[in-house]
């Protein structure tokens, strides 16, 4: 019986004392506002198939899916500031930071 190896090298580090990197952390404590809403409504799902949905239930699991989607809004409209400010941009609509068009119709 022959036995069969892999050939590729370990993907995952199995040494005990890799961290994560200080960038890694920053990153994901930028994110921490959108896991725990994603874990919110996983909560609320699962509450809900326990039993049979009532009104609350339902309630729970619409209110944990409007976090979710304004923790991730609010995780891409900082990104997208912080990408327009890198590059010297509106994050709206890609206009320079000084332009007359980003004052909008009404004006300054």
């Amino acid at each position: 019986m022959k036995h069969i190896v892999t050939v590729q090298d370990a993907v995952t580090a199995f040494a005990p004392d890799i961290e994560p990197t200080d960038a890694e952390l920053d990153a994901i404590e930028l994110e921490m506002p959108a896991i725990l809403a994603d874990v919110d409504l996983l909560d609320a799902q699962i509450t809900a198939m326990d039993r049979p949905a009532n009104e609350l239930d339902i309630r729970r699991v619409r209110r944990a899916r409007r976090r979710v989607l304004a923790a991730r809004r609010e995780l891409a409209d900082r990104s997208a500031r912080r990408r327009g400010l890198e590059l010297g941009t509106s994050a709206v609509a890609g206009r320079p930071l000084n332009s007359k068009a980003t004052e909008g119709p009404w004006g300054a």
